[in-house]
């Protein structure tokens, strides 16, 4: 009887450690999107760690027991932002050639700039940039979709669809660029035309400067 209580004792610590783990991940979670938003509304400058907590429903120090800081904070979010990234690959449709996947990946990109998410690439002048040269999973993450991408910009190039003379990286490079393009904003400041519209020409201007010459 006493090892059946042991035993019972041990399942229900067990249970409730479990259920603390779980709560701890999802108000860390969603100290992130909030940070994710945040960041895509002002950017990583003008964005205070006591916005992301009201945000995110929690007291500051609740916060700094996930987070040591603003940095390490919006590193976690840039994370969250490559991850979604490659979830966006792995859902495309398996029987999309190489170069309809770089286009979709591409108009998704182009898309997350009119809303209040945070784009997959900050800008090299961002005040989080030395914060994400520093940070491992980033580098990772990032790392390994850049990877995705660059074998289909390759099967792209070999089908005579993207330019050989450009080197794969440099492709890669051009495509993520688009992340942090001002173009898209500039032209939606004019107030001339739709979002739809702004987002085709933005990858024609891209496309068009990657494309195979006869």
């Amino acid at each position: 009887m006493q090892a059946i209580d042991k035993i019972m004792s041990m399942n229900i610590l067990q249970l409730r450690r479990s259920f603390k783990e779980q709560m701890h991940q999802a108000r860390e979670q969603a100290i992130i999107i909030a940070a994710s938003r945040l960041m895509g509304e002002k950017g990583f400058e003008a964005m205070t760690v006591d916005e992301v907590a009201s945000a995110a429903g929690i007291a500051k120090a609740s916060l700094y027991k996930h987070f040591a800081g603003k940095e390490e904070l919006c590193a976690a979010a840039m994370v969250h932002a490559v991850e979604r990234a490659s979830q966006f690959l792995s859902g495309l449709d398996a029987a999309l050639a190489p170069y309809e996947r770089l286009k979709a990946l591409l108009r998704w990109m182009l898309e997350l700039q009119f809303t209040d998410e945070m784009p997959l690439m900050l800008s090299r002048n961002s005040g989080l940039a030395a914060a994400l040269l520093a940070c491992e999973p980033y580098q990772e993450a990032l790392g390994r979709l850049r990877a995705c991408v660059q074998g289909w910009v390759e099967e792209a190039q070999q089908a005579g669809e993207i330019s050989r003379e450009l080197p794969s990286d440099v492709v890669v490079c051009a495509l993520f660029a688009r992340a942090s393009d001002p173009l898209l904003t500039m032209l939606r400041d004019r107030a001339s035309y739709s979002d739809p519209q702004i987002v085709d020409w933005a990858m024609q201007t891209c496309l068009a400067g990657l494309a195979a010459r006869p």
